[in-house]
């Protein structure tokens, strides 16, 4: 699964790869929960193992893609 967050006063998003067997409503409930300001940080962890914390205030848009074919190769 695929995630892009935008950060408010930032040109540049936030990228993230995580696992594929992770719970995609899991993942919509932890963003659910900072947008709304029930937490503060916004905690994920990529599919390497690193952990990215988002202060919940600056979020400016989320993206949430499935990760399948979203990166084609070569040129067709």
């Amino acid at each position: 699964m695929d995630i892009r967050i935008g950060v408010t006063y930032t040109a540049k998003e936030i990228a993230l790869e995580l696992a594929d067997d992770v719970d995609a409503a899991a993942i919509k409930a932890k963003i659910d929960g900072a947008v709304s300001g029930t937490d503060a940080v916004l905690w994920l962890e990529d599919k390497k193992g690193n952990h990215v914390a988002i202060p919940a205030d600056k979020i400016a848009y989320v993206e949430i893609g499935s990760g399948e074919n979203a990166r084609p190769i070569g040129f067709g």
